[in-house]
């Protein structure tokens, strides 16, 4: 084993959630493709939307959906092959890839993913994708998985009069992927993750 010299770590962007920064050292590596996947109402939107409006970094978010909100662009009609002329900024993100899968395939949907992931590590910029949880078949969602660098399931489940909301980090390419559930709670102003590890 051996010291990696700070100068030699990968650069880190922020994901937009303080208590994910922590569990990631620092946030997501430069260049890195991720998926985020869970049912629409597990905080999946959320966590994109919050990657993409971080303050000081330029972004495309492109919308094929849900509704368009000012500053996204409106992908429903555009082909996956013109997403690529769209992506300006260091943050990208696409809602949803489930509805690229849904409407052309997954094949094209896999193309576009390899193409996009080349294209955010030539750029140093980073490309978040979401996908919905239950609609796809098994080996789908596992050639999905095997796309991403980064892959985060976000859950949600009811206990007796609360409910309880975690994220976990599946997948790390090139590092190992942090080994407790991240709780947090959706607010006024989004996501809001724990910072604190419980002790049981």
């Amino acid at each position: 084993m051996q010291d990696i010299p700070v100068s030699e770590r990968p650069k880190k962007r922020t994901t937009g959630i303080v208590g994910l920064n922590l569990l990631l050292d620092g946030g997501f590596p430069v260049g890195t493709t991720i998926m985020v996947y869970g049912t629409p109402i597990a905080g999946v939107d959320l966590a994109a939307m919050q990657f993409w409006k971080v303050d000081g970094e330029e972004g495309t978010y492109l919308m094929n959906d849900g509704d368009v909100e000012s500053g996204m662009i409106d992908a429903s009609e555009l082909h996956p092959e013109m997403y690529m002329t769209q992506m300006a900024g260091s943050r990208i993100v696409v809602d949803s890839l489930s509805t690229i899968i849904i409407k052309y395939g997954i094949e094209e949907a896999l193309k576009f993913l390899r193409l996009a992931r080349d294209e955010m590590r030539k750029r140093g910029a980073n490309i978040m994708f979401i996908v919905y949880s239950g609609i796809h078949e098994p080996v789908e969602m596992t050639r999905i998985m095997r796309a991403a660098d980064i892959v985060m399931e976000f859950n949600s489940e009811v206990h007796q009069a609360e409910i309880e909301r975690t994220l976990a980090v599946q997948k790390m390419k090139e590092g190992a992927s942090p080994r407790r559930l991240l709780p947090f709670i959706i607010t006024d102003n989004g996501i809001e993750a724990s910072t604190t590890s419980r002790v049981v």
